[in-house]
């Protein structure tokens, strides 16, 4: 198993629980372009047994997948990471249960690199991960996404990215440029400026979509990882990256309305628990008809980022025509 941390991050890991020793019992995942690991660790004569240490250093040669390597997709991916500890260390406190999340044990940093130790969320009760979901599972989902958007209601983002997701305008330049569809391209300002400047902005997600979802073994307890792309935004944003990492374009089409219910139904019950003093009302009557330019908004991205990308599909390009046409 190939993994290299420094002995200075060893000594953090194991000073969490007093164990006398570590070791990597599994490589969960090779982060996106060469750029770390997230890795499984046993501990051993302490508690908790096993975390999570999302370990970030530099490649010394980019691997993207699209080819799209550039200075500007180097720097996006740093303060992406730099981000993500700010969230963990000075924001994840305000998660509830109704948002669960894990828990940041330890953090340090050496020589470049970084280190985040994680609650291992298999051992807290979240062992399972879907690559579909049943009715139900999806909107114990969307369940999750709703309880993180009121608790972070008017929050403003701070060290966070000022406007989250990865997929966001001003971020994504050289996609832009590709983008050979000339009336989504000369709408996209429009779409990012009319998302930008709602009067109710929450805390999204940024990434949310099936990957980054844990579950218990029965589906019905549900947590989120990775929060590299976390900062202010319309939660429209994250509720249309996450339906279309779920549903085919039929499904889509088929389920948006009752899913769009029952999102808002668990929003307003959240809103009124967590914040009285804002109106339920007002925030869905405003996202609702958001929903449709949030869902434009990716479908710019994806489509300049990779034309032949499976998610650009016949009802993403409805939705895109109708937003456009009311601009």
């Amino acid at each position: 198993m190939t993994h290299d941390l420094n002995p200075r991050f060893k000594n953090t890991i194991c000073s969490i629980s007093g164990a006398s020793a570590m070791e990597v019992t599994e490589i969960i995942q090779e982060l996106w372009s060469g750029y770390g690991q997230i890795l499984r660790i046993r501990l051993e004569g302490g508690f908790p047994s096993t975390v999570i240490a999302k370990h970030v250093r530099m490649p010394t040669t980019e691997n993207h997948p699209h080819d799209w390597n550039s200075n500007l997709s180097h720097q996006r991916k740093l303060k992406s990471y730099q981000i993500e500890t700010a969230w963990y260390r000075h924001w994840s406190r305000l998660s509830g249960s109704d948002c669960r999340i894990p828990e940041l044990l330890a953090f340090d940093q050496h020589d470049g690199e970084i280190i985040l130790i994680l609650e291992d969320l298999n051992a807290a009760g979240y062992p399972a991960r879907f690559t579909s979901l049943s009715r139900i599972q999806l909107k114990n989902c969307l369940d999750w996404l709703a309880h993180f958007h009121a608790t972070h209601m008017g929050a403003k983002p701070g060290e966070l990215w000022e406007t989250g997701t990865y997929w966001h305008l001003a971020t994504r330049s050289e996609e832009l440029k590709a983008l050979d569809d000339l009336p989504l391209k000369n709408a996209a300002s429009a779409i990012d400026s009319i998302l930008n400047n709602a009067r109710y902005q929450t805390i999204v997600h940024g990434d949310a979509k099936l990957a980054n979802f844990c579950f218990s073994e029965s589906g019905d307890q549900v947590a989120a990882v990775d929060f590299q792309y976390v900062g202010g935004g319309c939660g429209m944003k994250d509720l249309a990256y996450f339906i279309g990492s779920c549903l085919n374009e039929s499904a889509c089409a088929q389920q948006e309305s009752e899913l769009l219910d029952h999102y808002f139904a668990t929003l307003r019950n959240g809103l009124t628990s967590k914040h009285p003093n804002i109106d339920p009302a007002a925030v869905e009557a405003e996202w609702r008809a958001l929903f449709p330019l949030a869902w434009t908004d990716f479908h710019r991205f994806i489509k300049g980022w990779s034309p032949s990308h499976r998610k650009i599909n016949s009802y993403s390009e409805r939705i895109a025509r109708e937003v456009i046409a009311t601009l």
